[in-house]
């Protein structure tokens, strides 16, 4: 059953991460392990209440990669014009406006996500 009520406000990364059940737990310290490595420099922020990543410092605060647990997957928001650079790659995950659905109990695409951040980031530093 979904939680109800307004979706809390977390003062961390960390914060959002430990109040997640242990699957989501471990999909969203992935993810920003993966973030962290191909983008050192990241610069971690809550926007929209979730974890988000700034790649390109310079870039507006809306234009970041953000991870959002949700019952039955965690979601990861690269941007729309990067799940169409890798959209045949994406072939058997759920798509959203924006976003590809990692479901629990599955491995995580580790060499494409590293692929998409360092996509993003490139696409971001040549919109500079």
């Amino acid at each position: 059953m979904a939680k109800k009520g307004a979706m809390p406000t977390y003062e961390t990364i960390d914060a959002y991460i430990a109040s997640q059940k242990p699957e989501a737990q471990t999909l969203l310290a992935s993810l920003r392990a993966l973030v962290k490595e191909v983008v050192p420099e990241a610069i971690e922020m809550a926007n929209y209440k979730v974890p988000s990543f700034k790649l390109v410092a310079e870039n507006k605060e809306q234009h970041q990669l953000m991870v959002v647990a949700y019952a039955k997957c965690v979601s990861f928001y690269p941007h729309e014009s990067c799940l169409n650079h890798f959209k045949s790659e994406l072939d058997g995950f759920e798509l959203g406006k924006g976003t590809v659905k990692f479901p629990y109990g599955k491995d995580l695409p580790i060499e494409l996500v590293k692929q998409m951040i360092a996509f993003r980031q490139k696409e971001l530093m040549e919109a500079l």
